[in-house]
């Protein structure tokens, strides 16, 4: 099945202009696409990672992209408190307050309850809820004091369809992300009196470095990139047919964090394909 083209934005350039967003996660992937749709909108994007090559890497391509753009990027580990409560500060006053937090920090671990330690539990479960509360602790005064000047502000968090169809191969994961939906709730309830906006988007399964990792690594050398990808969609029963794109999860992502989704809090967007079996 064809990819779609996509077009670099979906919404007018200065749709965003005056507010500030911060991406953690922003280097690569769906965090990087997500900074790139922000800056495309008009949006100052504050943007931070843990591997500092790769966000000077990603920072490069971004200022050479787009010139004008006001970008502010630093190293910074989403599970280290002091750390994130630095960002925020050093963001702010680079670029003036966030009125959009998306957190995007976060990886998954291939295990199934027989062989998933404690040790492991552990670091799984603490890394899937603090890369969330860390940066929503820190930003959140921010957020809430730029919605009485802007009228919206809110905060987006990147989470896997496993939150409601977890895999026997990735326990520990599937647990962890069903409890960050449940979070994503239990915030946008309390913050509403604030003003603060609280969502989040389900990816399934979506063009990454781990399956390009993949990719490479085949047994069956004669497929090119299109045809091994079409063959794993297949196989997982994906009624689109392909992968998904960072640039897609990335749209739904800006959606929920711009005054477009105003009237929506609470809520997760489905992006896999049609991979849910949830309705």
């Amino acid at each position: 099945m064809t990819t779609p083209t996509l077009s670099p934005s979906f919404f007018a350039a200065d749709a965003l202009a005056g507010r500030v967003a911060v991406v953690t996660g922003g280097s690569s992937g769906i965090g990087l696409a997500t900074v790139e749709l922000l800056l495309d909108c008009g949006a100052a994007v504050a943007l931070c990672g843990r591997n500092a090559e790769r966000l000077d890497r990603a920072v490069a391509g971004l200022r050479e992209a787009r010139p004008q753009a006001r970008i502010f990027a630093r190293t910074c580990d989403v599970l280290d408190a002091a750390s994130v409560q630095s960002f925020a500060a050093e963001s702010e006053a680079a670029l003036g307050p966030a009125s959009m937090l998306i957190n995007n920090a976060g990886q998954g671990r291939v295990s199934t309850f027989a062989n998933t330690e404690d040790t492991a539990w552990t670091e799984e479960l603490h890394l899937k809820f603090f890369s969330v509360i860390n940066p929503t602790r820190a930003f959140l005064p921010q957020l809430a004091a730029q919605r009485a000047v802007l009228g919206d502000a809110a905060i987006v968090c990147a989470n896997s369809l496993l939150a409601r169809q977890p895999e026997p191969h990735m326990v520990a994961t599937s647990a962890a992300r069903a409890g960050l939906l449940n979070l994503v709730r239990s915030m946008a309830t309390e913050f509403a009196p604030q003003g603060v906006r609280v969502n989040g988007i389900l990816i399934g399964l979506v063009e990454s470095g781990q399956w390009r990792r993949r990719f490479d690594a085949r047994e069956q050398t004669e497929l090119d990139w299109a045809a091994w990808s079409s063959q794993l969609a297949q196989s997982k029963h994906i009624p689109l047919g392909r992968l998904g794109l960072p640039i897609e999860a990335a749209r739904a992502i800006l959606f929920l964090a711009s005054p477009l989704a105003s009237y929506t809090t609470g809520a997760h967007i489905d992006i896999s394909g049609g991979h849910s079996r949830h309705a």
